[in-house]
């Protein structure tokens, strides 16, 4: 079926700039691309094809600042985003309209951060380049992952991922979720057993979305429960954590903790997480890799397919 508008012209999807437009542009059959990055007037940015778009695509890290505003396009049908979580954005996607997300995308490049995170801080790569840099050797034994007990928070795309890339470091997994539940991997936890599972565990690896039930999850009485010397490791989203309540426990030293997400983010300069003790801190760097862009375009061509045949999207939050 194609995709062409009633007058016979192409629809037009649009993308967050000239590279996505580039890009994406080469893949597609019987659609038109435009730039716009969702932060100016879609009739400046779009002119006279404004009446054509029917899918526009967030930007990737760049919160879009005229949301509000695709309600002026009158053939718009999909809103998808470049992000596997969509906190703050059914809020203001008006609600004729699809969001999607891109899920899976991140899955890999997260996982292999997280691990990589739970790596470093165990063996104490971070306080070797501080050390390095003051031209101080010091050998001191450090926890190995090998044999470590692993707790991960969330069993969805990249909670499955780091799972996956954990099995070869013999650790001792547990998983929990929202619900108790049986998967093919085993058992997974219920968010309720939680106090009970913390104290058990030496690393504890959020990958949880952002939502009403997670917001704050990770608050002093979460923390107070976790065993001392024990590793908070954050790819998730940063509200999930309570940041004044983990400061505290960095301070006390009794916990340590590896964070690609913060709250506030971005962290702005003088806050009293840069350079608190026992923290590894890194700038949101979880899905942007090199992998991120291949897996995008693979799912955005294969989602404009399935729009202009009126297949099933994938990756539906609103309807």
């Amino acid at each position: 079926m194609s995709p062409a508008a009633d007058d016979g012209a192409a629809p037009v999807v649009t993308l967050p700039d000239t590279d996505w437009a580039d890009d994406l542009g080469s893949r597609l059959d019987g659609w038109t691309t435009a730039v716009w990055d969702v932060d100016s007037l879609p009739h400046e940015a779009l002119g006279a094809d404004l009446d054509r778009v029917r899918a526009v695509v967030l930007p990737y890290m760049s919160p879009p600042g005229a949301l509000e505003q695709l309600a002026e396009l009158p053939g718009l049908s999909l809103v998808q985003t470049l992000t596997t979580g969509y906190d703050g954005l059914s809020e203001r996607v008006p609600e004729n309209l699809t969001l999607a997300t891109a899920a899976g995308i991140h899955d890999a490049s997260t996982a292999e951060l997280a691990v990589g995170l739970v790596l470093a801080s165990l063996r104490g790569i971070d306080d070797a380049v501080r050390d390095g840099e003051q031209g101080r050797w010091r050998h001191r034994q450090r926890p190995s992952l090998a044999d470590r007990r692993v707790l991960v928070v969330g069993v969805g795309g990249v909670g499955a991922a780091v799972a996956d890339r954990l099995a070869p470091f013999e650790v001792e997994l547990t998983r929990v979720a929202s619900r108790a539940r049986d998967d093919e991997r085993g058992h997974v936890h219920g968010a309720d057993e939680l106090p009970g599972l913390l104290r058990l565990v030496d690393v504890v690896i959020l990958v949880t979305p952002l939502s009403p039930s997670t917001r704050g999850m990770v608050d002093a009485g979460f923390l107070a429960a976790m065993a001392d010397g024990a590793l908070l490791v954050n790819v998730g989203r940063g509200p999930v954590v309570d940041t004044d309540a983990l400061l505290a426990e960095l301070l006390r030293g009794r916990l340590r903790a590896a964070l690609d997400v913060v709250d506030p983010e971005p962290l702005p300069p003088g806050h009293p997480l840069w350079g608190a003790p026992g923290l590894l801190l890194v700038p949101h760097l979880g899905g942007d890799t090199t992998a991120m862009r291949p897996r995008a375009l693979a799912l955005l061509s294969d989602q404009l397919t399935r729009l202009a045949s009126g297949d099933q999207l994938r990756n539906v939050v609103q309807r």
